[in-house]
């Protein structure tokens, strides 16, 4: 069988690749390993789907600290307002919700999914569901095709790895594209967890003393070994079994997997600061003054009023403050000691959840090896990547999704028009 393009993987890259290729005027083939397409999809957003960011470009980019600047071009043909539009006229309203989140209104993941495949199917691209591929071809130093497992060989020009990276392996993400990319003479950088829960083996997170306990509106910041912060997230914080998750302990993780291989560390410091709108001073005198005007209460009742409960023994313990005493009986010291752990209550963490557990991959298809502007290989001809196999990851809320669906389009787009100037 002949076609002018082939995309492998059926995920959101690799949806929008067939879009834009078939758009283009390409007899396009869709090939995924699995029963359906669009599983991680299907998932995203807490099973809702965020299907993008609408910040501005130049702070879109910043969130997505893993070579964002490599999209500068892809977001010129496809950025964050033309997804937008193109849901829309998909007939997919959408709405926007806090820190830019672009959600449907319908707050369904399988309204997006579907909406996608049947613009797919609409333009006649052809799909293989169940087909995985065993090797991609190249003949006299270009892109031939692929062949099948089952040993079906396609032929086309064109060629698109849409694979994904390594995590949330059960949607399909098993890394498979890597291979054919190194098959091409292609470079992976190091593959890392990101956007991945944090493991500490504190004694208090050990015994499980606040799990299930969630910490709002905090900031978390990473230390290196010189006592310099690295990156600093506001937002939430859950305390787990093994540890800390919630959106700002998601964003540090790639800065903690990092600093413990720069530094050869077994633990990195994370402070969580518990009053981030307050100094120090301020946090000390107006904590003093709630003191005073509950003076008949012990500390341990009287601090219910500004902290979760459940972390006020641990605090009390760390500042050497007897739970017990009142107002008239507070050390001065202990009582600044404990407001300096309020403002940076210390978290020893010793690494992160598996590649495999974590939202998003890190490291991928070394971008100097791709063009930017098409995302055609450098090194092989007719073999063009998108999403999340390439070197590029973003933080959770939209970002990583919009470089999906930019990438996909890109890469889409310039294999169909490399085939129409070939023909």
């Amino acid at each position: 069988m002949n076609y002018d393009t082939i995309i492998i993987g059926g995920g959101p890259s690799g949806l929008m690749a067939a879009i834009a290729a078939s758009k283009h005027g390409a007899r396009v083939l869709l090939l995924d390993k699995g029963n359906k397409l669009g599983r991680k999809l299907g998932i995203s957003g807490g099973g809702r789907c965020n299907v993008t960011n609408a910040k501005q470009l130049d702070e879109l980019i910043r969130h997505i600290p893993g070579n964002g600047r490599f999209l500068h071009s892809s977001f010129s043909h496809f950025n964050n307002h033309d997804i937008i539009r193109f849901f829309e006229e998909l007939g997919i309203a959408l709405k926007e919700e806090d820190d830019g989140r672009m959600f449907p209104v319908s707050d369904k993941a399988k309204t997006v999914v579907d909406a996608l495949i049947h613009a797919v199917k609409r333009q006649g691209v052809d799909i293989r569901v169940d087909s995985p591929v065993q090797q991609v071809l190249y003949e006299q130093q270009q892109t031939a095709g692929v062949l099948c497992k089952d040993g079906t060989r396609l032929n086309a020009p064109a060629v698109i790895l849409a694979t994904g990276g390594k995590s949330v392996p059960h949607t399909g993400s098993t890394g498979d594209g890597f291979k054919w990319a190194e098959d091409a003479g292609h470079t992976i950088t190091e593959l890392f967890p990101t956007e991945v829960p944090l493991t500490s083996a504190e004694a208090w997170i050990q015994d499980k003393s606040l799990q299930g306990l969630a910490l709002r509106g905090i900031t978390l910041k990473v230390w290196n070994r010189k006592g310099k912060p690295i990156i600093e997230h506001a937002g939430d914080v859950l305390f787990t079994h093994f540890g800390l998750s919630g959106p700002a302990a998601l964003r540090c993780s790639q800065y903690v997997v990092k600093t413990l291989k720069k530094e050869q560390t077994p633990t990195v410091l994370l402070t969580i600061d518990l009053f981030p709108g307050k100094s120090l001073e301020q946090l000390y005198q107006e904590s003093l003054k709630m003191m005073e005007q509950e003076n008949r209460k012990t500390i341990k009742n009287a601090l219910k009023t500004l902290l979760p409960e459940r972390i006020i023994p641990l605090l009390l313990k760390k500042s050497q403050l007897a739970e017990h005493i009142t107002y008239d009986h507070i050390p001065k010291q202990q009582w600044r000691e404990l407001c300096e752990k309020m403002k940076a209550f210390p978290v020893q963490i010793n690494g992160t959840l598996s590649l495999e557990e974590a939202f998003v991959t890190g490291g991928g298809i070394h971008l100097k090896e791709v063009h930017p502007g098409t995302m055609e290989s450098k090194i092989m001809p007719g073999l063009f990547f998108c999403g999340e196999i390439l070197d590029i990851h973003g933080y959770t809320g939209g970002y990583n999704i919009t470089a999906a669906f930019s990438t996909g389009y890109t890469a889409g787009m310039h294999a169909a028009l490399q085939t129409a100037q070939e023909h």
